[in-house]
């Protein structure tokens, strides 16, 4: 840039930045000019800074308040660390992150804290703790499941009360975990219309039923399958 000690004043005018205005920065943002009355993207006042054209850094960026993002967010090879993230409307994840005025593309996304008011998932949603109920809610931590056979090879034999009980390997599955399941051949043409299941861990990834079929003879039950589901709540 060349100095301005050898230029008259009149030449140098277009080489000055000035506010827009002739009372110097104020509360509300001006635009800057040149000396000729040349307007820039860049506005300054005394509690902020805008831009209307591109803004680009070089180095590290930080940002200790409130973020408000427009059309779209691109990270399309690093990592986006978000610590809250807020949307007003509905939240689509698909391929990419759906805001409600654009598209949020990112590579990889890491939130600590993520405040949804509607969430659809298209794809897969990996999810380390999810709240429910808001701060005073539980947290699933882990949600686990799993199918086994039930056939006479698997079960235990029916004794004289109609019962028999069995066990099945749920991966991911944990004592003090809440096991729900069912039995698909209950209701067939051979099956139980009184079937009473239950389901509990015994160890890890281990779960064991317990079945009662007090309205059918004993052994009736038909050959199906055992669908199951471990969840871990932690408060």
């Amino acid at each position: 840039m060349p100095t301005l000690g050898t230029q008259t004043i009149s030449s140098s005018f277009a080489q000055l930045l000035k506010t827009f205005t002739t009372g110097g920065l104020s509360g509300a943002l001006q635009v800057v000019t040149d000396g000729d009355d040349t307007s820039s993207a860049l506005s300054l006042s005394t509690t902020g800074v805008s831009s209307t054209g591109s803004f680009s850094v070089t180095g590290d960026t930080i940002l200790t308040g409130a973020v408000t993002l427009g059309t779209s967010i691109t990270a399309s090879t690093g990592t986006a660390t978000i610590g809250t993230l807020f949307t007003s409307g509905p939240a689509t994840f698909g391929t990419n992150i759906t805001a409600s005025t654009g598209t949020v593309t990112i590579g990889t996304e890491v939130v600590s804290t993520s405040t949804i008011g509607t969430l659809n998932v298209s794809g897969t949603a990996t999810v380390g703790s999810l709240e429910i109920g808001g701060t005073a809610g539980p947290l699933i931590t882990r949600v686990s499941y799993g199918t086994a056979a039930f056939t006479a090879a698997t079960v235990a034999a029916y004794n004289g009360a109609g019962t028999t009980n069995g066990t099945f390997a749920l991966t991911g599955s944990q004592l003090g975990d809440i096991v729900i399941g069912s039995l698909d051949s209950l209701g067939t043409a051979t099956g139980s219309a009184g079937l009473i299941i239950g389901f509990h861990p015994i160890a890890t990834n281990v779960v064991r039923y317990s079945i009662t079929n007090p309205t059918t003879t004993n052994g009736t039950v038909p050959a199906g399958t055992l669908f199951a589901t471990a969840i871990r709540l932690v408060a």
